[in-house]
């Protein structure tokens, strides 16, 4: 394994980031993929034990049940100060709204909460999920710098956001004395790419860390089409991100499926090299022990200029897709996208 700063901070990351949404009790959320306990904590320790120290959870994934279980693999088998530990909180509900509580005091609730999940006196780094057009950026930002003088959170991060959205929110943190954003997450891989028009050059002005999501489609640039896995079969919110363009995407997956045979690897070898000649650490999710060791070798895979051309020539430019579509301004609940797509689960 390989390591990188993360950003403007002083943590020291894995190049690889082990996402933990497939984690966490499969009856209690918004997915019926992910994995229990027992089988969460394999995959987690198994990642460890590949020098994987980069672990990305959030409090939103299986109802906290993904906390739960990453913290509990990480005091088993980690010594704390080597782990670097990420996860997100979600803006307020129509009931915090209601009941005045402010985007200062949520993130207060937020990571007690998360600290209570994960069992641990800190976190490495806290990430603000998506946009909160409801609450006043100020309030975010004093919450967040308030966490952070307590010893409870370490560094800030931001996910789902437009580049005009993290400058704006940089800048008044600047303004204030308040602390930055070091990274951002987006929505980032082969098949899409729209992050390259602004937010990356953003990031490698500021030497902002990009930590995608997503990193391969959920499955889709790891294996050709036609193969089945639990995932691609219930993950109904996956669909809906890539169905509308599997057309125009299967050129560039044949083409991850060519390189990766000339190479003797794997598709996921193939398709996180390339993206990790673009970002700090790509977040890639794992609910069998192959995932892990794919993820993990395509570290030390390099791909030549040709290859990478080869690969970025069919990408034609797609619509918004996922979170940053559905997240709307609207303070009801039912237009929340992590509460409306749990109705519709498969």
């Amino acid at each position: 394994m390989k390591y990188i700063k993360l950003g403007n901070s002083d943590l020291k990351v894995s190049r690889i980031c082990m996402g933990c949404m497939g984690f966490g009790d499969p009856e209690n959320g918004m997915h019926t993929w992910t994995l229990p306990e027992t089988e969460s904590i394999e995959i987690i320790t198994n990642g460890l034990d590949n020098g994987i120290n980069f672990f990305d959870t959030a409090i939103g994934y299986q109802n906290g049940t993904s906390e739960q279980y990453v913290g509990k693999a990480i005091r088993e088998n980690a010594s704390r100060e080597d782990i670097v530990v990420a996860t997100k909180f979600l803006p307020r509900s129509q009931e915090d709204i209601e009941n005045n509580v402010s985007g200062r005091l949520h993130i207060h609730n937020m990571v007690e909460k998360s600290l209570s999940n994960l069992g641990l006196d800190y976190i490495d780094h806290y990430i603000y999920h998506m946009w909160d057009y409801n609450t006043p950026l100020y309030d975010i930002l004093e919450g967040l710098n308030e966490v952070i003088e307590e010893g409870k959170v370490k560094y800030i991060g931001i996910s789902n956001c437009f580049a005009w959205q993290l400058a704006k929110a940089n800048a008044l943190a600047e303004a204030e004395g308040f602390a930055k954003f070091v990274s951002i997450q987006g929505h980032y891989n082969l098949i899409f790419r729209e992050e390259e028009r602004e937010m990356i050059p953003l990031c490698r002005t500021d030497n902002i860390a990009v930590t995608p999501y997503s990193a391969l489609a959920s499955g889709r640039l790891s294996r050709f089409p036609g193969e089945e896995s639990k995932r691609l079969n219930e993950d109904f919110y996956a669909k809906l991100k890539y169905q509308n363009s599997e057309q125009q995407d299967l050129e560039i997956i044949k083409r991850v499926d060519e390189i990766a045979q000339n190479y003797g690897v794997s598709m996921t070898e193939v398709s996180l090299a390339w993206l990790l000649t673009k970002v700090t650490a790509p977040i890639v999710g794992a609910t069998k022990m192959h995932h892990v060791e794919g993820a993990v070798n395509s570290v030390d895979l390099t791909l030549t200029d040709d290859d990478i051309g080869y690969l970025e020539e069919p990408y034609v430019a797609h619509d918004l897709v996922g979170v940053m579509a559905d997240n709307k301004v609207s303070a009801g609940d039912n237009e929340k996208v992590w509460i409306k797509h749990t109705k519709n689960r498969i």
